[in-house]
């Protein structure tokens, strides 16, 4: 049972995915709606649960799912997983790869590095201690408001700062 994102409920649980650029508009357009068509039929053990997506700058998409009164199964989860690769594969994309940092890079503008590389991006100074990152540890949308987009210096990378 697909609901708009803002009224699904602040305890539900997301799912963020990262693509590895940004999706133009027509890819944008086709996501939504394939999203939206797989979130009216969401279910586990043959219950429609109420769910929900967003996409945040264009290239972050993040799924969401009211377990109050059913939590998602094993394989209501891996049918969104399957959802996420038909869009991986149709626009030659990497959203399930977890091996990513996303920052912003500019007020609205996020970049993304390779988990991998984030360290040079620290010592060239692309991303400072207030560089707001993408926190990979959100598990509730309530989480999303206040916990998403934080401080380098307050998550994992703060290691690479000198103190």
């Amino acid at each position: 049972m697909y609901l708009e994102f803002e009224n699904i409920a602040a305890h539900s649980r997301v799912w963020v995915y990262q693509s590895d650029r940004k999706f133009d508009s027509e890819e944008l357009t086709w996501i939504k709606s394939h999203l939206k068509s797989f979130c009216e039929q969401w279910n586990t053990h043959g219950a429609l649960m109420p769910t929900s997506f967003e996409i945040k700058f264009d290239q972050v998409i993040i799924l969401s799912v009211d377990e109050s009164n059913l939590g998602a199964s094993g394989c209501s989860i891996d049918s969104s997983v399957r959802t996420l690769r038909d869009i991986e594969q149709k626009f030659g994309v990497n959203l399930l790869d977890q091996g990513k940092v996303g920052f912003l890079n500019s007020e609205d503008n996020l970049a993304i590095n390779s988990v991998f590389g984030i360290k040079e991006s620290v010592q060239s100074g692309i991303v400072r201690p207030e560089t707001r990152i993408l926190n990979p540890l959100v598990r509730e949308k309530a989480d999303l408001e206040n916990n998403w987009l934080i401080p380098a210096k307050e998550s994992w990378l703060n290691k690479y700062f000198q103190n």
